[in-house]
């Protein structure tokens, strides 16, 4: 009976075969790795039999967090919007189960499913299926869909407005099409950006970052950044919520954004930079 499998790796499922895949295409491409043990599958019984979990956990009013325990892949976590026209997930994980449809139904009809990238897009054919949702893929990252199932796929580009002040952006970089979601009414109406790795929260909280890839230190040209910034123009945001629990924004995110491109644009470019506090005398 074909299966689709799971890359132990990155956690992106595959179109169903008769048996584990000789690839992952994902995790081939230089932005990810095949780890020196080589290729490893795995599917949703046998970590169902494994005893994972999920983790549904409110962030903030309206937004909540899901995230597979133990880790698993990448070890991402996504995020459940809800809004009026019909809750948005956020990036999507591996790993779903009977409790987790049901725990999520209670918090309203999921209509859309939203990877920021290829690297988070989990088992995002099954979490469709279990919903009734539609998977929003930008044009770009179209060719990386491991699993293409046309009917429930809806590509798109450039901005597109989910429901009042949920809104899609493009913003390349990390992938062609990386995205973030902007949510105008999050932080008590100051605004969020949901952004995956496309904008990586660092471990301070006071800074981001903006790579190429993140596991082999590849980073993203000035131009590249600049870019990104030039996407998120007129959109206000004060948060930042990263793809791990623990990596938000939580203040200021606008003015971290701006300072930390600053600082990466000035390291690539080796240009001066007023000297921090270990460099004045």
């Amino acid at each position: 009976m074909a299966v689709p499998y799971i890359c132990v790796t990155c956690g992106v499922q595959q179109a169903p075969t008769e048996g584990p895949p000789a690839v992952c295409p994902i995790c081939q491409d230089e932005r990810q790795y095949v780890p020196p043990q080589g290729q490893r599958w795995t599917t949703l019984a046998e970590m169902e039999a494994r005893g994972y979990r999920n983790r549904i956990e409110e962030v903030e009013t309206g937004l909540w967090g899901v995230g597979t325990e133990p880790g698993f892949a990448i070890g991402q976590r996504a995020l459940l919007l809800q809004t009026p026209e019909g809750n948005v997930l956020w990036d999507c994980i591996s790993y779903l189960d009977g409790e987790t449809v049901a725990r999520l139904r209670e918090l309203g009809r999921v209509s859309a499913i939203c990877p920021s990238h290829p690297h988070f897009y989990g088992s995002m054919v099954e979490w469709a299926r279990a919903f009734g949702a539609r998977i929003y893929v930008p044009e770009d990252d179209l060719p990386w869909v491991q699993w293409r199932e046309e009917s429930v796929i809806v590509p798109w580009r450039g901005r597109l407005a989910l429901a009042p002040g949920v809104t899609l952006v493009q913003c390349g970089g990390h992938f062609p099409g990386s995205a973030v979601l902007h949510w105008r009414d999050g932080a008590q109406g100051r605004g969020v950006l949901l952004s995956g790795d496309t904008i990586m929260v660092a471990p301070d909280r006071r800074h981001v970052t903006f790579m190429w890839s993140y596991p082999n230190w590849v980073p993203l040209s000035a131009a590249e950044v600049r870019g990104v910034l030039r996407t998120l123009d007129g959109l206000p945001f004060d948060r930042i919520y990263g793809a791990w629990w623990e990596r938000v924004v939580l203040s200021d995110a606008r003015t971290v954004l701006e300072r930390s491109a600053a600082r990466h644009v000035a390291r690539l470019l080796a240009l001066p930079r007023e000297p921090g506090p270990a460099s004045r005398g």
